[in-house]
């Protein structure tokens, strides 16, 4: 097994596809296209490219650790009590335990993601 792994930002493979949970939808009806690519310590750690057509929702990242980098889309972050971020195609950010707030998806967005938990 290599510990040296490229991700595949256009995969040709079928992506797991899914909804917001009905209790995280605020506006619209966005749908997601997610593309594991990898995983390291029993799954704590997961990579890949994640996809999500125009909507809002409610973002809580609990215990996790998510870093962004946008490979290409429009989104807009509202922590909650904080100043809405936009973030587009060559933007990166990090999403730390705790993360409450509003993840606003302008146009189809597509990331690259490193998710600890």
């Amino acid at each position: 097994m290599s510990l040296l792994k490229t991700i595949d930002t256009h995969p040709s493979s079928a992506p797991h596809e899914s909804v917001p949970l009905p209790e995280r939808l605020i506006s619209g009806n966005p749908a997601f296209k997610t593309w594991a690519q990898d995983v390291a310590r029993g799954e704590m750690i997961r990579t890949g490219v994640w996809e999500a057509t125009p909507g809002e929702t409610r973002s809580i990242k609990g215990e996790t650790f998510e870093f962004c980098h946008i490979l290409s889309g429009i989104v807009e972050l509202t922590p909650e009590g904080g100043e809405p971020a936009v973030y587009m195609a060559g933007d990166s950010f990090v999403m730390k335990p705790g993360f409450v707030g509003v993840w606003k998806t302008i146009e189809t967005v597509r990331k690259v993601y490193v998710i600890v938990t």
